[in-house]
């Protein structure tokens, strides 16, 4: 992305919102609203109300597209920023919900693609947060430019730089007062696919551990061939136990549709499972499977 686009980009957070940021209350914004507003909808920049989904742990992004946004007295961590056209609608939600978009100490990501880090560059501007990433992610975010041993490579948009601040290590953490998000590498999707834990905790209602669990789909390019690249199919078999294995209450992932984030959130089926992630990880195990079994049959 130009400077020029990088520009227009942070202009448009000043904009008006397609929701009215002080017109709802908190009591307002449940993961039910949610489902309702993006029912039918799926497009990575189609507008999303926020929603508390369990004590300090908010949905900030798109219908198509997941940012999260895990609160605290000291400061805020945002996980995912979506595409770049994301950026104003993400800001306004943050403020929708009661919170100052100063207040964000830290973003982070799930993988390096343009449809979940595209609005990093801008976010992290407006914010005035820092960038913590795994070494495979910064390499990509500080470039704006996807890695060449990326499946999806060929088609994949270019994003503007981020300025990385931190480089995490597998089973990092990374604090904010007393928030504490755990980096999972998972590097299933891209090379820097990341998966990221922390538990939240409301009165009455007790505990649940968060898991944002990477996107678990092995897709690629046209004529990639997986089979062709077997330090790829290593990484992929090393990456989905550790999803399997992540504390696991409540599941989200970078695309709602991935884990049937908005049916759960609509109440057709428990928000909360603490087998959810093994299921996940499961499911694409199997996908994989077909996936090399074609290659070879060709």
């Amino acid at each position: 992305m130009s400077r020029t686009s990088l520009a227009i980009a942070l202009a448009a957070l000043t904009a008006a919102s397609p929701f009215n940021v002080h017109a709802a209350g908190r009591g307002a914004m449940t993961p039910a609203t949610l489902a309702k507003a993006c029912e039918g909808k799926d497009e990575w920049a189609d507008p999303a109300p926020p929603a508390r989904i369990f004590a300090n742990t908010w949905y900030v992004g798109t219908c198509g597209i997941s940012a999260i946004l895990v609160t605290g007295d000291k400061g805020h961590v945002l996980v995912d920023a979506g595409v770049t056209k994301a950026a104003p609608l993400v800001l306004a939600n943050i403020r929708r919900a009661g919170f100052n978009p100063k207040d964000v100490r830290w973003i982070v990501a799930s993988h390096e693609h343009f449809d979940h880090v595209g609005a990093l560059a801008a976010l992290q501007q407006a914010t005035g947060a820092k960038v913590a990433a795994l070494p495979a992610q910064k390499a990509a975010l500080a470039s704006g430019k996807p890695s060449a041993d990326d499946p999806q490579f060929a088609g994949l948009d270019p994003m503007a730089p981020v300025r990385v601040d931190r480089v995490l290590k597998d089973g990092d953490t990374l604090a904010v007062g007393n928030l504490l998000l755990t980096a999972h590498a998972t590097p299933v999707h891209a090379p820097g696919s990341t998966s990221w834990t922390w538990t939240s905790c409301a009165p009455k209602l007790g505990c649940r551990r968060i898991a944002y669990a990477d996107s678990s789909s092995t897709i690629s390019s046209d004529g990639y061939r997986f089979t062709d690249h077997p330090q790829r199919i290593a990484a992929i078999r090393k990456g989905l136990p550790v999803m399997a294995a992540l504390p696991c209450d409540i599941l989200l992932t970078p695309h709602p549709g991935q884990s049937e984030m908005m049916e759960r959130f609509a109440g057709n089926t428990p928000l909360a499972d603490n087998d959810a992630c093994r299921a996940y990880a499961k499911a694409a195990e199997g996908r994989l499977a077909q996936r090399l079994a074609k290659e070879n049959a060709k």
